[in-house]
C-alpha cells in the first residue's frame, strides 16, 4: 500500500494534518493524517513498533480525499494491524531475549540483588528480579539500559580503535525511528533495545556508527568502512529487516 521514493529524496513529512478514524467489521482504528512536501500519491502504512496507521497524502491533498482513501482500504487497515504480535510487558513468568536468548522472568521477592541470570535445572535461562512486585518492570528495564550500554560501549570502542578515530560519547535511549545515530562531533547514541537482538546485530550496528566517524554519509565510501570493520553487516540487515520491528514489542507498560 506505499509508493516508496528513493532515499535520497526522502524527506520528512513537515505538517501533521490530523486524525481520522475509520471503521471494519465493527472495530474502530485511529489514523494519522500527514502531509508530505515529496509525495505523490495517498499511502498508507502500519507502524508495527508501536501500532501507529499513517497515512501520507501529496502536498496539495485534502483531508476529504485522504478520509476517502483510508474508508476504501479500511480492510487492509484492519488486516496489518490485526497481524502485530501482541505486546510483551516485563512481568513474572514472561520471556523476553536477551541477547538473541529467549529468557523467563523470575520474580524473587525475598532474594539479594536487584536483575541477574540464571540457568534452571531443566537448562532454561532466567531473568531473576528481585523485590517487590510493582518494581520488577522498571528494575528489569533498567538493568537491560545498563547491559546495552555496557555491551555496545564495548564495541564502539573496539570499532573506534580499529578504524584510529575518536568518539565523544556513547549513550543509549530508547527510540523508534531508528537503531543508531553519530553526531557530527563524535556523540554516538543507540537503541537499548539491541541488547535483546543477537550479538552479531548489535556488533553490527556499533561499526555503522563508528563508519560515520569517517564518512557521515551513507555513500559507497561509507558502506566500504563498515565492511571493513565487520563481516556480519548483510546478515544483521537482513535480521534487522525481518525481525527488528519485534524488539519493540517488550517492557509494554
Amino acid at each position: 500500500m506505499q509508493f516508496q521514493l528513493p532515499y535520497f529524496l526522502r524527506a520528512k513529512p513537515t505538517v501533521e494534518d490530523g486524525r481520522l478514524v475509520v471503521s471494519c467489521a465493527q472495530e474502530q482504528y485511529e489514523v494519522t493524517v500527514r502531509r508530505h512536501p515529496r509525495a505523490r500519491r495517498y499511502t498508507l502504512r502500519v507502524r508495527e513498533r508501536d501500532r501507529v496507521v499513517v497515512l501520507t497524502m501529496p502536498p496539495r491533498g485534502s483531508l476529504r480525499q485522504a478520509k476517502d482513501f483510508a474508508e476504501r482500504n479500511a480492510g487492509w487497515i484492519a488486516t496489518r494491524v490485526k497481524r502485530i504480535p501482541d505486546r510483551v510487558p516485563f512481568a513474572d513468568d514472561v520471556e523476553i531475549p536477551l541477547r538473541g536468548i529467549m529468557h523467563r522472568i523470575a520474580h524473587r521477592p525475598r532474594a539479594r540483588g536487584t536483575v541477574w541470570t540464571e540457568i534452571n535445572e531443566n537448562g532454561s535461562a532466567l531473568l531473576c528480579v528481585s523485590g517487590a512486585a510493582q518494581h520488577v518492570a522498571r528494575r528489569l528495564r533498567d538493568f537491560l539500559k545498563r547491559e546495552a550500554k555496557r555491551d555496545l560501549t564495548e564495541a564502539t570502542r573496539r570499532h573506534a580503535a580499529a578504524l584510529g578515530v575518536e568518539i565523544q560519547k556513547i549513550g543509549v535511549r530508547d527510540t523508534l525511528s531508528r537503531w543508531g545515530s553519530c553526531s557530527s562531533d563524535g556523540a554516538l547514541s543507540y537503541s537499548w533495545r539491541l541488547v535483546l537482538a543477537p550479538p552479531f546485530v548489535l556488533d553490527y550496528l556499533a561499526a555503522h556508527e563508528v563508519a560515520h566517524r569517517r564518512e557521515l554519509n551513507h555513500s559507497a565510501r561509507f558502506w566500504r568502512v563498515v565492511d571493513q570493520l565487520t563481516p556480519e553487516r548483510r546478515r544483521a540487515e537482513a535480521w534487522l529487516k525481518s525481525q527488528g520491528n519485534s524488539l519493540h514489542r517488550y517492557g509494554a507498560v
